[in-house]
């Protein structure tokens, strides 16, 4: 389907082609002078974001999500750097044999080509994701959501800066207007774009996944829980949920729901206790809400109703389960997660154990916070996402989870008979 936006598509396709010609050394270099430009540009980059963050209310869960600050764009460009400080995913032999007629076989790690990336009031993602493509020798096409559109259009800018300063073609980053067509277009743009990812909302997600023509990597929606098993170790568990739940309530690895075996309820009161300092409002079952009335902020305190589970609430809210067993406990995470961050908090080994073989998601957590699942936190320099699917990737997306592979067959002349 030919659109409006297919010359951009094209030009993307000759740029990536271009991109996988050039040495290691040189994306480096470009990275490097990224990161530069990132701090230098802090000011103007700031003043744009502005612009977007005036037409949002500030009590919308997105609004932490669209703020940048001086310190967030230095620690961007600190994750630039760490990027560029990476091996290169690409050429990485994969495999490699003999066979017994002497053909000698080899499967090397190679670019996707094209990747689009569909985001909603995320600028941050913007840096992220041209940094981890262009180091894996990927072209990117961008489409962000109109609240972002200032702050994605200065960075877009910065970044075109400085590719052409580093005499490299500019068309390795396309930034689509925020209009739904360009949307569908990018959806359909067969031949041109190899992958399609989403990050957002369960809604965007949903809507990419139904309505694309190209493979979509589903990441984003984090549905997470934390389990306080019966053999729970107090003061550990209130500083892993405290810190789950209110690090930073619009991100996706953050807590949704503690669920709590029956025979710790008196010390749910306890656990929560740090909550309240937070503000954090609970939507707690029948059995938790008895325990924590007069116990927690009634003001802060709801009971739950079937809507309070499996929701992403991405504030400061946190629905409260109470289970009579392990197995109870599994059976609420199988029914309710979204397979992104799942956690136990327990001092029992072996139950622990199966809690980490059984529950399926993408990160399993033993006595720490879901609030490490991240690129930079796995030591993998940034993230294009987590992807909460099985195919080809699942988890934190880095440099190597955006690279594919391809067979190098070298012979002497042999023939099939």
């Amino acid at each position: 389907m030919t659109t409006k936006y297919t010359a951009n598509f094209k030009l993307a396709l000759q740029a990536s082609r271009k991109l996988a010609q050039l040495p290691t050394v040189k994306i480096n270099q470009l990275l490097l002078q990224l990161a530069d430009a990132t701090d230098a540009s802090a000011d103007e980059i700031l003043g744009e974001n502005q612009k977007d963050l005036d037409r949002m209310d500030p009590a919308d869960p997105k609004y932490d999500r669209l703020k940048l600050t001086a310190a967030r764009i230095s620690a961007i460009a600190a994750d630039i750097r760490n990027v560029a400080a990476l091996p290169s995913p690409i050429g990485r032999i994969l495999s490699q044999e003999t066979l017994s007629n002497g053909l000698r076989i080899k499967k090397i790690s190679v670019p996707f080509g094209v990747i689009g990336i569909i985001y909603e009031a995320r600028p941050n993602v913007t840096f992220d994701v041209f940094s981890l493509c262009v180091k894996a020798g990927n072209a990117v096409v961008l489409k962000g959501g109109s609240d972002a559109i200032n702050s994605n259009e200065a960075i877009v800018t910065v970044i075109k800066r400085v590719l052409k300063s580093c005499d490299m073609d500019e068309n390795i980053l396309t930034l689509l207007p925020p209009e739904r067509e360009a949307t569908t277009a990018l959806l359909h743009a067969r031949g041109f774009v190899e992958l399609i990812i989403p990050r957002g909302s369960q809604a965007l997600i949903d809507f990419v996944r139904e309505n694309s023509k190209i493979p979509v990597i589903e990441t984003g929606a984090g549905i997470c829980h934390t389990y306080f098993d019966i053999e729970g170790d107090l003061e550990l568990g209130r500083n892993v949920i405290f810190n789950a739940k209110t690090r930073r309530v619009s991100v996706c690895n953050a807590l949704d729901c503690l669920i709590i075996h029956r025979s710790r309820i008196s010390d749910l009161a306890s656990l929560a206790a740090p909550l309240a300092g937070r503000k954090v409002e609970i939507f707690a079952d029948p059995e938790a809400y008895k325990v924590l009335s007069g116990n927690y902020p009634s003001v802060l305190l709801h009971p739950a109703v079937e809507e309070s589970f499996g929701t992403e609430f991405l504030d400061y809210k946190m629905a409260i389960k109470t289970v009579t067993s392990f197995e109870e406990a599994l059976e609420h995470i199988a029914t309710y997660s979204s397979k992104h961050s799942e956690a136990i908090i327990s001092t029992n080994r072996e139950t622990v154990a199966r809690f980490l073989s059984t529950v399926d998601a993408a990160a399993v957590y033993a006595n720490t916070s879901t609030a490490f699942t991240d690129g930079a936190q796995f030591g993998l320099g940034a993230e294009i996402g987590i992807s909460t699917q099985k195919l080809h990737a699942r988890g934190p997306m880095a440099l190597q989870e955006i690279t594919s592979y391809k067979w190098i067959i070298e012979g002497d002349g042999q023939i099939r008979e």
